[in-house]
């Protein structure tokens, strides 16, 4: 499918995934106001998240990557640097392994290729969370403002213990893209992650964020942009120091 998809800037494509239960335009909002000055940001709603409204969830992350690439090629992007985190880096990961040609450098924050230990015990603390939360009304009623299909058949897909695609992103070692990991020094499962990785891969480079965990573009919104601007400066095609006006 189609995805809805917002575009704004100019110059080369860089393209935002966002978080489960968000949206193009309500994930990323700082670095996209920041790189929109001097790239094309495009920021598409996931399959069953926003105004891309969809009623089958089965085999979520690889049609994902399929509805991506359709995306890219409707609005003419023949490649793109690919930005994602947690569910959106998921799919990021599985896009650029199933089109490496679209994806000009790779940025991820938010996955953990490796299966901890302790997973079982980690999924239901985290459907425990979940349901605690959307006990509260203030909280449903904000979904049901920003997305047009049923949001919480979207968070179905999480609620087995198998959803998370361990299998499909634990090995990047044929990538060959440039690849930045950006994880929280609070979320240890995910530093590991990183530094196995770049141990497979030696196109993949990392930065460990201070207080931040699994969400390090909207708690440390600053310093993730800086790293992403750094990275897009040294990979990209365009020469764009941090601070410079339009």
């Amino acid at each position: 499918m189609i995805l809805h998809t917002s575009i704004q800037g100019k110059g080369e494509p860089i393209v935002f995934l966002h978080t489960g239960l968000q949206t193009g335009l309500t994930d990323f909002e700082y670095q996209r106001a920041f790189f929109q000055r001097h790239y094309q940001v495009i920021s598409p709603d996931l399959r069953g998240h926003g105004h891309s409204v969809v009623a089958n969830f089965s085999n979520f992350f690889d049609e994902s990557a399929n509805d991506l690439f359709e995306t890219l090629e409707h609005v003419g992007i023949d490649s793109a640097h690919i930005v994602g985190g947690s569910i959106g880096a998921l799919v990021a990961i599985i896009f650029a392994k199933k089109h490496p040609k679209k994806v000009k450098s790779l940025t991820i924050s938010g996955v953990m290729p490796l299966k901890p230990d302790n997973w079982e015990e980690l999924h239901l603390k985290d459907i425990e969370q979940q349901s605690h939360l959307l006990q509260k009304e203030e909280v449903a009623d904000y979904f049901n403002q920003i997305h047009r299909g049923d949001w919480r058949e979207a968070l179905l897909i999480t609620q087995d213990s198998t959803w998370y695609p361990f299998h499909e992103i634990k090995d990047i070692h044929a990538l060959k893209m440039p690849i930045l990991c950006i994880v929280g020094e609070g979320k240890r499962d995910e530093i590991e992650g990183a530094c196995y990785y770049q141990e497979i891969n030696s196109n993949m480079h990392i930065a460990v964020v201070p207080f931040a965990a699994h969400l390090v573009q909207d708690e440390q919104p600053e310093i993730y942009t800086k790293m992403l601007d750094s990275f897009l400066m040294k990979y990209g095609d365009a020469n764009i120091k941090m601070g410079e006006e339009s």
